[in-house]
C-alpha cells in the first residue's frame, strides 16, 4: 500500500490550517470591527462552506487556470498553480477556511467588551490586547476552528480533484485516492484509505473536545482560586 497520499494529505492539511488559522482570526476580528457591510463580508467568507466543493474547485480554476488574467501573469514568472500540490492547498484552505472564521468570529463576540475596555484605558497596545487578552480567552473558540478546519482538509475531495487533480505523488490526498480506488475496481484499498480518513478525523475531534474541557476546567478553577 503506497503510503504517498496519506503524506501529500497530511502536508496539505498542515499547511492549509497554518494559513486558515491566521487568515480566519484575521478576517473574523475585521468582521467584528465592521460597522457597514458587516453581513455582506460574512456571506463572501462563508460562501465555499455552503457551495458543493465542485463549485469551489471549478471557479479556482477559472481564477488560476492558463486561460484567466492570474493564470496568464503567473507563467510569465514560470509559475503554476493548477495540477501542482500548491493547488490541493489552496483547495484545502478555500474550503476550511470559513469553519476558522466562524469559530473565531463566535469566540470574540462571546467576549466581555468591559475587558478590552480595561485594558485599553491602561494604555496598553491592540497589538498587545489581541494576542494577550483577546486570543486567550478566545482560545477554546481558535482551538475548535483549529481542529475542524483541519479535520475538513484532511477530508477535502471535490475542490481538490477539479483544481489540483488526481496525479499519484503529487496531488493525490486520501480522498482522491479513495475515488482511484473505486474507478479501479479496489474496494479493499478504498475501504483502507476510506478507514484511515474516519480514524484521523475522529482522533482530532476527541482531542478537541478532551483539550476544550480541559481548558474549561483549567479556567473554573483559576476563578476558584481567585475567588477564594
Amino acid at each position: 500500500m503506497d503510503l504517498m497520499p496519506l503524506l501529500i494529505t497530511l502536508e496539505t492539511a498542515a499547511a492549509a490550517t497554518v494559513a486558515t488559522f491566521f487568515a480566519g482570526i484575521g478576517l473574523a476580528l475585521a468582521v467584528v470591527r465592521m460597522r457597514r457591510f458587516q453581513g455582506i463580508a460574512d456571506a463572501i467568507i462563508t460562501l465555499p462552506m455552503v457551495l458543493p466543493p465542485t463549485v469551489v474547485g471549478f471557479f479556482l480554476l477559472l481564477a488560476f487556470g492558463k486561460r484567466s488574467a492570474i493564470g496568464k501573469l503567473l507563467l510569465q514568472f514560470d509559475i503554476t498553480l493548477v495540477f501542482t500540490w500548491k493547488a490541493t492547498v489552496m483547495a484545502a484552505i478555500i474550503v476550511s477556511l470559513p469553519l476558522m472564521y466562524r469559530t473565531a468570529r463566535g469566540a470574540f463576540e462571546q467576549m466581555d467588551a468591559n475587558i478590552l475596555a480595561a485594558a485599553r484605558t491602561l494604555g496598553v497596545s491592540e497589538w498587545r490586547i489581541f494576542w494577550h487578552v483577546l486570543v486567550p480567552n478566545a482560545k477554546a473558540g481558535i482551538l475548535a476552528g483549529l481542529v475542524l478546519s483541519f479535520t475538513r482538509a484532511v477530508g477535502e475531495f471535490g475542490a481538490t480533484i477539479m483544481f489540483a487533480g488526481n496525479i499519484p505523488g503529487v496531488t493525490q490526498t486520501m480522498s482522491t485516492a479513495i475515488y482511484a480506488a473505486v474507478q479501479a475496481n479496489d474496494y479493499d484499498l478504498a475501504f483502507r484509505w476510506a478507514m484511515a480518513v474516519v480514524g484521523f478525523s475522529l482522533f482530532f475531534v476527541v482531542l478537541m473536545n478532551w483539550a476544550i474541557a480541559y481548558s474549561g476546567r483549567h479556567r473554573t478553577a483559576e476563578k476558584a482560586g481567585e475567588g477564594a
